[in-house]
């Protein structure tokens, strides 16, 4: 199996030690992306709707370095520090999967990283 750590200048620069993702193969696996702006290296300020779009962005960002698309994703992990922020949450998201959304997991935590109010992780899969 070939692994290959993905990286670009257009989705932030991980806060630890672990890569933006790892290319398996097909699939593709990427660390939780919380809303940070990549030119500035902050959290965005703003409501779950703002956090969500950059959130997104960030994760496009991943996948077209690889050459892939949002359509590629298969499967989606939500961290949201409250859960009644679900339904405006919910809206922005489904803003970036009109059609054949993917499996997701939506789970309340009680923080994140920079004081976000999101985080979400992604497998994707290069069709054959």
């Amino acid at each position: 199996m070939s692994l290959d750590v993905i990286y670009t200048d257009k989705a932030p620069k991980p806060i630890g030690p672990y890569s933006q993702a790892i290319k398996a193969d097909n699939f593709v696996f990427g660390s939780g992306q919380i809303p940070i702006d990549p030119k500035t290296g902050e959290i965005i300020k703003g409501d779950i709707r703002q956090q969500t779009r950059q959130v997104m962005e960030n994760i496009k960002a991943i996948l077209e370095a690889v050459g892939m698309s949002l359509e590629n994703i298969v499967s989606v992990f939500v961290f949201l520090r409250d859960l009644s922020l679900f339904a405006d949450f919910n809206e922005e998201y489904s803003k970036f999967f009109t059609k054949n959304p993917p499996a997701r997991t939506v789970v309340e935590v009680t923080n994140l990283p920079k004081g976000a109010l999101l985080e979400i992780s992604f497998i994707a899969h290069r069709g054959t």
